[in-house]
Order: structure tokens, then sequence, then C-alpha cells
């Protein structure tokens, strides 16, 4: 048994060291095998990044108005993890939106340059997600970060589980193995999880987040045949505005 649990803390600290900036001890034998194993904790990651993330917003609170610590626990957690999950998303914008053939799209998410469209859809999400997050009744916004960050990294799981890598190599090529049930259910457990703080009606955010995953998977599908690291951090970014979105939504009627 305290072998096992050592194992698994040895995954879930790998998927803390890989997704965010958060000083973890790594054992120096790590291979890419363990990492991709450590993707059953990516939404355990995304707990944590989400408990983070209402902790600041909780106390920034207490002494500046709603607007201010909403934007306070934005920073917090792109400061965390290292903008990772938004690098993702303006590369695969730039590249779904100037390619036209699958190696043209692939060739300008590795561009380490931001286009237009990628400076376009970072504002438009992060401007989204702020005011959806203000727009939320102020009780709710703490468990709606925590339950959107992990949802969100469910989603992009999923990904790797329906579709396949479509690159040799790449920052998510050590992920790039399918999920095996076992993975899968792990995930589904913290990633869904969260959602049991919300009151049942509450659940109607799942909908937008459904629509978001089934509309973006299958534009991947059809423009490159599969997914990037990129196409990973963009769709975690897409589920987490969709899921605030939908909170949001039913907090205004």
């Amino acid at each position: 048994m305290n072998r096992w649990l050592n194992r698994e803390l040895e995954l879930f600290l790998a998927a803390v060291g890989f997704f965010t900036r958060v000083p973890v001890p790594m054992k120096p034998d790590f291979s890419e095998a363990d990492l991709n194993h450590s993707t059953r904790y990516f939404p355990l990651v995304g707990i944590m990044i989400g408990a983070a993330a209402a902790l600041v917003y909780t106390l920034v609170s207490e002494v500046l108005p709603r607007e201010l610590a909403v934007l306070a626990s934005m920073a917090a957690t792109i400061y965390m993890t290292g903008a990772f999950h938004e690098d993702g998303l303006t590369d695969a914008i730039d590249g779904l939106g100037g390619g036209w053939e699958k190696e043209q799209v692939l060739k300008i998410m590795q561009d380490s340059r931001i286009g237009s469209f990628g400076a376009v859809g970072l504002f438009l999400m992060l401007m989204g997600k702020y005011q959806a997050l203000i727009h939320t009744y102020p009780a709710l916004i703490p468990i709606a970060m925590i339950a959107g960050h992990a949802l969100s990294r469910f989603a992009a799981g999923l990904v790797i589980y329906t579709q396949s890598y479509v690159k040799p190599q790449g920052k998510a090529k050590p992920l790039a193995t399918k999920l095996g049930r076992g993975e899968l259910a792990i995930m589904a457990v913290f990633g869904i999880g969260p959602l049991l703080l919300l009151a049942p009606k509450l659940l109607i955010a799942l909908v937008p987040v459904a629509v978001v995953w089934c509309w973006f998977s299958y534009i991947l599908k059809k423009r490159i045949g599969g997914y990037t690291g990129d196409c990973l951090g963009a769709m975690q970014q897409l589920c987490e505005l969709a899921f605030y979105l939908g909170v949001a939504a039913w907090s205004f009627t």
C-alpha cells in the first residue's frame, strides 16, 4: 500500500511540476512514460489552481471591490501556471485561423510569436472570463473557480482519450499515448467531483461546456486530424470560459 501511495504521489507531483511553477521534488530517474501516467491527475492540479484563485479572490474582496478581486485571482492563476494554457490558446488560434492545410496549421502553431488571431483570441478569452465571473453571484465565484479549473482540465484530458497526437515531437509528446479507462476514471473523479459543491440547478452550466468541447474537438479532427499540446491548452481555456458563462447565465436570470 505504501509503495502504491508513493507511486501515485510521484505522478501527482509530476503533473504539478509540468503544469505549474510550483516547485516540487522530482526523482532523478523520472521518465516521459511517468509523465504520461500523471495525466490522471491533471484535474486535481486544476482543483489546486482553482483553490488558489478562490483564496486570492476571497482575501482581496475583503479590502477591494469584487472586480479587482476577480482580476487578482486571474493574475494569480496565470502566474501560478506560467500562462501555460494561455500560450497554447494563442498558438492554436493563430494556427487554425491563419493556416489552411494541416502542415501549414502545425507550422504556424510552432511559431513562438503571437499573431493577430492569437492576440485577439487571448484578449477575448481573458475579458470573457473576467466579465462572466463579475456577473456571477459573489458567493458562487470561489466555487465556480475551483469547479471550472478542474472540469476544463478533464475536458482537455478527454481530447487525449478520444484523439491522436499529430506531431512527431512537441511539448505534449510525453502525454501523447492513449489513456486507459482506469486513468480516465480517476480524471473524471477529480474533474467532475467539484461540481458537487454546486446546487443541482447550476449543473446547466455543463451544457455550454459540452457544446464547446464537441465543437472544438470536431474542428481539431477535421483540420489537423488530432491534437497538439497547444490544442489541449486551447480546449482547457475554452471549456473554462464556457463553464463560467453557464454559471453566470444562471446567476443573471
